[in-house]
């Protein structure tokens, strides 16, 4: 049964047109007042209530509903949804193309979400999960010569742990970054390309990652992560200290 959202008029009247609208229903979405499934008034109750006229209130709404928060139906209402996580990795992507500066936190964001999510996984992974990630390392092995697929491969590695820690959450995340998490996969492939040496490392990581799972020593899974980020960052720097001398 759709659920009708009565929605309270903002206590903040600071600010104005289209900015007061945008940022008052994103703060409902936020604290759950409006929940996916709730439809909203009708865009004249909710101007009148807020006081801003129809066109501006039409614009917001069209905003949201362009990053997936809402879908208007001709004739029917405004609807609240659940946001599709692919659209903000599309954003995370363009700001990135703007910044690359951005990569140094994003990489931090990766390491934060997977070193809990593996902890979770230790808890709560299952035979299929294993399976996942066991096919998953075997493609590594098999794609160690190629940046493109490699990359790929790793990422698809590292989020099957992310799935494993069953965390709604951490999943959610992992997923709306995931253009840029790939981003750093293939970046990471082409230093091993140029660092033959690097190739048996990374696999031999990502095995010890692997076992620490199947153990579910949370202890071992947590401390082979890190230790494979670091080794990482520490060989992506070199490369690029290397090219840059050249």
């Amino acid at each position: 049964m759709t659920r009708a959202a009565i929605i309270i008029r903002a206590q903040d009247e600071g600010k104005q047109g289209y900015e007061k609208v945008f940022l008052f229903l994103r703060e409902k979405l936020l604290e759950g007042v409006l929940r996916p499934g709730d439809l909203l008034l009708p865009e004249r109750e909710l101007a009148e209530h807020l006081e801003v006229s129809r066109p501006v209130v039409r614009e917001a709404l069209r905003a949201l509903a362009m990053i997936g928060v809402v879908e208007i139906r001709e004739r029917v209402g405004t609807f609240v949804k659940k946001p599709d996580a692919s659209v903000l990795g599309d954003i995370f992507a363009f700001t990135l193309a703007q910044d690359g500066g951005v990569i140094e936190d994003i990489m931090q964001a990766r390491v934060a979400i997977e070193c809990q999510a593996i902890r979770l996984a230790c808890q709560r992974i299952t035979p299929q999960d294993l399976e996942d990630i066991s096919r998953a390392l075997l493609a590594i092995k098999e794609t160690i010569d190629s940046p493109q697929d490699g990359g790929m491969a790793d990422f698809q590695f590292h989020s099957a742990i992310v799935r494993a820690s069953k965390s709604d959450t951490l999943i959610s995340m992992y997923k709306a970054m995931q253009p840029l998490f790939i981003r750093l996969h293939t970046e990471r492939r082409g230093v091993v390309e140029r660092d033959p040496d690097l190739k048996l490392q990374i696999i031999e990581d990502h095995r010890k990652i692997f076992r620490a799972l199947a153990e579910k020593d949370e202890q071992s899974a947590d401390e082979q992560l890190r230790i494979h980020f670091q080794i990482g960052d520490e060989r992506r720097y070199q490369a690029t200290f290397k090219t840059a001398l050249k």
